[in-house]
């Protein structure tokens, strides 16, 4: 067992920790947490975090995904789209909502009843992550993509069943890839 764990932490690993295992074993370990060279096993890798966003992005794009701003509801691109396929993130092409849970919500940007890799409203295999905001003067709940911490918009408890939920998401922030015709 402790030459499989061994092996297996060769595999992952990029620190070699002494244990109290016998001499022979070297047990290595890959480090959590998000400072400067580490890599997070529940997080996103942080080579974006040196990324130059102003040259990468548009203006109106670096404004709502790195400045937290929302686009003016009803001019997004995406708002009446409905071609099958995938959104991804405009800054680091992560996958983030399929067509599939896309519906209008009458609100003014493209809604979605839940995010992409969800699984019975489990949201650990999903590319976004939620947090609190307090810029709308109330409580909200700002969806943000797991990979590169883009502002994508909020999410909203008036959704429709089963979920309940509506991810209003500024069309700014995505960029469209369709499905693969046969």
């Amino acid at each position: 067992m402790a030459r499989m764990v061994s092996r297996f932490c060769q595999l992952l690993g990029e620190v070699s920790i002494k244990s109290t295992l016998p001499q022979r074993s070297l047990v290595l370990i890959r480090p959590l947490g998000t400072s400067s060279g580490l890599r997070s096993l529940t997080r996103y890798d942080q080579s974006w975090a040196n990324t130059d966003w102003k040259k990468k992005l548009t203006p109106e794009q670096y404004t709502v995904t790195r400045e937290r701003r929302t686009e003016e509801p009803f001019t997004g691109v995406y708002l009446n789209h409905s071609e099958e396929g995938m959104y991804h993130c405009v800054c680091c092409d992560t996958p983030l909502f399929s067509s599939v849970s896309k519906f209008d919500s009458g609100t003014g940007w493209p809604s979605f009843t839940e995010a992409h890799g969800t699984w019975e409203q489990d949201e650990s295999h999903a590319n976004i992550l939620r947090r609190a905001d307090n810029s709308l003067g109330s409580t909200a709940t700002e969806v943000i993509c797991k990979q590169c911490d883009a502002h994508l918009g909020h999410v909203f408890e008036d959704g429709p069943e089963p979920g309940g939920q509506r991810f209003c998401i500024n069309s700014i922030a995505l960029s469209f890839k369709p499905s693969v015709q046969k």
